[in-house]
């Protein structure tokens, strides 16, 4: 069955940088969309960036110029780097694949890690 198991989560300045790191199991990695959504407390749960499968990017406005998604197809791993860090990105951090890579950027697709948590203080 598909897993995917995200960390590099953890508590952070405001202008620090982290990167996450999303291990994918159980599925043709190189032939799915990959992308990552975050939920804050109360809110819902919103797309941060998507890589498809060639390679095409997308991102959440509020994040362009200071976070990137990039993969790893030969360690199954997609990663983002994020820079610049703000306290509104404080979330939980998930991370989502699919074949389709417009399901991915649409709301997520069928698979969904179980999350990681970033706190950017102040």
């Amino acid at each position: 069955q598909v897993q995917l198991v995200e960390s590099g989560g953890g508590l952070v300045q405001a202008g620090g940088s982290l990167r996450l790191s999303c291990a994918a199991s159980g599925m043709a990695f190189g032939l799915n969309a990959m992308g990552w959504y975050r939920q804050a407390p109360g809110k819902q749960r919103d797309l941060v960036a998507a890589i498809s499968a060639g390679g095409s990017t997308n991102y959440a406005d509020s994040v362009k110029g200071r976070f990137t998604i990039f993969r790893d197809n030969a360690k199954n791993t997609v990663y983002l780097q994020m820079n610049s860090l703000e306290p509104e990105d404080t979330a939980v951090y998930y991370c989502n694949a699919d074949s389709s890579f417009r399901s991915v950027i649409g709301g997520g697709g069928n698979y969904w890690g179980k999350g990681t948590l970033v706190t950017v203080s102040s």
